[in-house]
């Protein structure tokens, strides 16, 4: 069985952080949505193309580009043990649409930060 994760949270809480540990910890890959938006940006792939031009005017990629990067992303090879999801999903489409790409979750992780801490 592999071990999925998702850890949840505002900016600045402590996602990656936590999700580095968790990952070096277990063996198995962290993916930040944001790393792997600007990669497929800087490969130049369709979707890549496609998130550029909303990140450009600094509008939010949408449900299906995001989830459809993820979904290639949890399918490959050094994903077959598991994986640490870092803010992802955003929100319920999103996490309906891990659901039926066959992704089901072992640990969901929220993280929460008072607003001052997170400003701070």
């Amino acid at each position: 069985m592999s071990l999925d994760i998702v850890i949840l949270g505002p900016p600045g809480a402590g996602k990656g952080t936590q999700a580095d540990l968790i990952s070096a910890e277990a063996g198995i890959p962290h993916i930040a949505t944001g790393d792997m938006l600007r990669t497929a940006v800087s490969a130049g792939s369709a979707l890549g193309r496609e998130a550029e031009s909303y990140m450009r005017r600094g509008d939010l990629v949408p449900d299906r580009v995001v989830t459809a990067l993820v979904e290639r992303r949890v399918n490959e090879p050094d994903c077959r043990n598991g994986f640490v999801l870092d803010g992802f999903p955003r929100n319920v489409e999103q996490a309906r649409a891990l659901r039926a790409a066959g992704v089901n979750l072992n640990v969901v992780l929220e993280l929460q930060a008072s607003e001052a801490k997170i400003i701070e």
